[in-house]
């Protein structure tokens, strides 16, 4: 028995990364040995599938009702057949078991040394943040390098699916989890959100950009420093479709969960309290910082904070970005 887990656990996967019928295509280390699971669970259930199908029909056949004279005494029970039916099931299940333990081990274990990069599921938005700072909207990665996500959740439960990486790991308020991955091709995954988290999930889509050696540190470099390469409401622009804004607050004066921001700027805002206040420069920076302290009317305190999140001069950026919004 050990000998035969040993040999389907090092059982050499498909190596190809084109994808086929059932799976997509492989862009990861790891996703050829989940394929080659996945067919050996799917080719013994076809072979019982038409074991017991055949079986079932000869049966019907062999044993059709005839005359009482023809009928004889049925077996009550044969021991052999017993134990082949239960012993055979059961050293499946076990390799079954143990070729997915092991996968799943490996799987979760990230090598010393993983370039790390930590994920925020809000609704509905994927967030990345790099070592450097620096946030985007998608996942970016250098090819053939360990990359480790540290994930969390905003609000909700959420769930991280890359199909051709064959990972998924939910996002969990007020807590954090972990997995790992070597992505073998450069292109570009579409990412999924796997848990349903509001009426946004199914928009809650991020794309994997797997980067050829030595692209990605430029791509990084580049992507940070933004804010020196752009006007301050381009910038601004930018940090609120990053940072997940679009989401709640509209641009076109429809109402969603936010208050829209067409032509906000500079106008009064009635409060929950029966108050006004002028939204200017102070009450952006407030609202982005401390979002219960002025809620506006007819809505529900449901905006998280930045404090920590955003820098000064990023909300100045957006700030400008929203006087735009005539």
């Amino acid at each position: 028995m050990t000998r035969l887990l040993a040999l389907l656990a090092s059982a050499n996967p498909p190596t190809t990364t084109s994808g086929d019928f059932w799976m997509p295509v492989r862009g990861s280390a790891n996703a050829a040995a989940v394929d080659w699971l996945f067919y050996f669970i799917y080719y013994i259930s076809l072979f019982f599938f038409a074991l017991i199908v055949g079986l079932m029909a000869y049966f019907i056949f062999r044993y059709r009702q005839r005359s009482p004279d023809e009928l004889g005494e049925g077996p009550s029970h044969n021991t052999p057949l017993e134990i082949t039916w239960t012993v055979i099931p059961l050293i499946l299940v076990i390799a079954i078991f143990w070729i997915g333990f092991t996968g799943y081990m490996k799987g979760a274990i990230s090598p010393d040394g993983a370039y790390e990069i930590q994920v925020v599921g809000a609704k509905w938005k994927w967030m990345f943040g790099y070592p450097n700072g620096y946030i985007d909207e998608n996942l970016h990665v250098p090819v053939d390098t360990p990359v480790r996500l540290v994930i969390t959740s905003d609000d909700v439960i959420h769930s991280l699916f890359i199909p051709a990486f064959r990972l998924k790991k939910d996002a969990v308020p007020g807590r954090y989890t972990k997995m790992w991955f070597r992505a073998t091709q450069p292109g570009e995954y579409q990412i999924f959100c796997a848990e349903y988290c509001g009426t946004s999930h199914s928009d809650m889509l991020a794309m994997t950009i797997v980067h050829p050696p030595g692209e990605f540190e430029k791509w990084l470099e580049n992507a940070a420093n933004f804010l020196d390469k752009m006007s301050p409401a381009e910038a601004g622009e930018k940090l609120f479709k990053q940072r997940g804004c679009t989401q709640c607050h509209s641009i076109d004066g429809t109402r969603i969960i936010g208050p829209t921001l067409k032509g906000a700027f500079g106008h009064e805002v009635a409060l929950t309290t029966g108050q006004k206040v002028l939204f200017d420069e102070d009450y952006t920076r407030s609202s982005i910082l401390n979002p219960q302290a002025q809620i506006v009317a007819g809505f529900d305190p449901v905006m998280p904070t930045y404090q920590g999140r955003l820098k000064d001069r990023e909300i100045s950026a957006i700030i400008e970005y929203i006087k735009t919004l005539k």
